[in-house]
């Protein structure tokens, strides 16, 4: 399942934040913020993509960077709120 995520956040990335170009490698803890690849309207951009595709509520308190700061970091946050819905 992660996997999955995981191609979707990178596709997601490279759509909107790279405009297309998949020749920039996105290594999974890169930041996305110190890489100037995603700005404040980015995260923005971002939570609305995780809640219109996953259906998760994201709460002011979980826009931070240990949550959405990198590929690996947003497929975690994905994959552990799914499982709680899930499991709900």
């Amino acid at each position: 399942m992660t996997d999955a995520i995981q191609e979707a956040v990178e596709a997601f990335i490279i759509e909107n934040f790279l405009f297309g170009d998949a020749t920039q490698a996105i290594a999974g803890m890169d930041s996305l913020i110190e890489n100037g690849i995603v700005d404040s309207t980015g995260v923005l951009e971002l939570v609305a993509f995780i809640e219109d595709r996953y259906g998760i509520a994201v709460a002011d308190a979980d826009i931070v960077p240990a949550n959405l700061d990198s590929v690996a970091r947003i497929t975690a946050f994905i994959a552990s709120r799914s499982a709680a819905l899930a499991a709900a």
